[in-house]
């Protein structure tokens, strides 16, 4: 069946840097697209970066930009995202997504906190 399995969370300062991971199996990995969403305590899950099936091309929500990086692996059927310059704003958990066969599958989520 699909999964997708998130890692890479943690605490870190104001500032500081983390990458995430998504292991991702049962279904052709390069065939699709990738996302990360995240949801903060009390707001709407929001798409946060997404990366086309060969890693051509991705885009993010402005709120990121130049300050995160999503890339994959199609090999490693890995997709990640790298956090840098990060703000209390980014606390969240952080989910891994993709969408075929006509319905979206989710990651269980990883928890990112920025506090000092």
């Amino acid at each position: 069946q699909v999964q997708l399995v998130e890692s890479g969370g943690g605490l870190v300062q104001p500032g500081g840097s983390l990458r995430l991971s998504c292991a991702a199996s049962g279904f052709t990995f390069s065939f699709y697209a990738m996302s990360w969403y995240r949801q903060a305590p009390g707001k709407e899950r929001e798409l946060v970066a997404k990366i086309t099936s060969s890693g051509g091309s991705a885009n993010y929500a402005d709120s990121v930009k130049g300050r995160f990086t999503i890339s994959r692996d199609n090999f490693r059927n890995t997709v990640y995202l790298q956090m840098n310059s990060l703000k209390p704003e980014d606390t969240a958990v952080y989910y891994c997504n993709s969408y075929f066969l006509g319905r979206p599958y989710w990651g269980q989520g990883t928890q990112v906190t920025v506090s000092s």
